[in-house]
């Protein structure tokens, strides 16, 4: 755990502020599983292992704990939390909501062709990913898909909005992938998205975002079944104050 995470640490940029490396670098920890659901967590030996003062790992457990994806339980420590069911599915239909709303502009706009060619060359490379089974990097280059996607439309505050509530969702897709949901399913839902944002095609395009959008829902209860320990039927009462 200690070698994943340092590794992780390294790959981030020095360019940015050592705060939001560490938020960075936890989150992703925690959404990949280096950091399992129900982790404790030390603010001394993060800092240790980082090089860096208390001051700002105890910065990033708080803006994890608003995350939702750290608990703090007052007199005995700081935790990964578990997935709560209800957040995921919340935070899906959000997610759903804005990215069909984007979808649904792309199309009518419609996107420049070297918008639409980087979206096609972002999937080559995530179908790159299905004999490697290189799992992180499909999911890197799903964001990216996303992101892209929003930022051509110019609706950069709804992919904050996206970002900022999907992170226990993030979880629960990183489970999915590959056994669940395989790489070549999501590929091919991505290619039907930018298809039809090419053609012009406002209402298959939203067809196909929803699709892909809901895909999560098949796969969340074999999930639970196959990974009871790492979900929780009622939400953790955290608070960033309690730190």
């Amino acid at each position: 755990m200690k070698t994943n995470l340092q590794a992780m640490w390294l790959r981030t940029s020095t360019d940015i502020s050592v705060r939001q490396r560490l938020n960075d670098v936890l989150r992703q920890a925690i959404i990949r599983m280096v950091l399992a659901p129900g982790q404790a967590l030390s603010e001394k030996e993060l800092a240790d292992l980082f090089a860096v003062s208390r001051q700002p790992v105890r910065e990033a457990f708080i803006r994890l704990s608003e995350s939702g994806l750290v608990e703090v339980r007052p007199q005995r420590g700081t935790y990964v939390v578990r997935i709560f069911r209800q957040a995921v599915l919340e935070a899906r239909f959000i997610r759903e909501s804005l990215e069909v709303s984007i979808v649904r502009e792309a199309a009518k706009q419609p996107l420049q062709s070297g918008v639409i060619m980087e979206l096609n060359e972002l999937i080559d490379r995530q179908r790159s990913c299905i004999e490697r089974q290189d799992h992180d990097r499909f999911f890197f280059l799903d964001e990216m898909f996303h992101r892209t996607l929003a930022f051509a439309t110019g609706q950069t505050m709804a992919w904050n909005v996206i970002e900022d509530v999907k992170a226990q969702l993030d979880r629960v897709r990183y489970l999915s992938i590959p056994d669940s949901t395989p790489i070549a399913k999501l590929a091919d839902q991505h290619q039907a998205i930018v298809d039809a944002v090419a053609a012009g095609d406002s209402s298959l395009a939203v067809e196909a975002m929803g699709i892909h959008q809901r895909e999560i829902l098949h796969s969340l209860p074999e999930l639970e079944r196959r990974f009871p320990e790492m979900f929780e039927e009622q939400a953790p009462v955290h608070s960033a104050l309690a730190l």
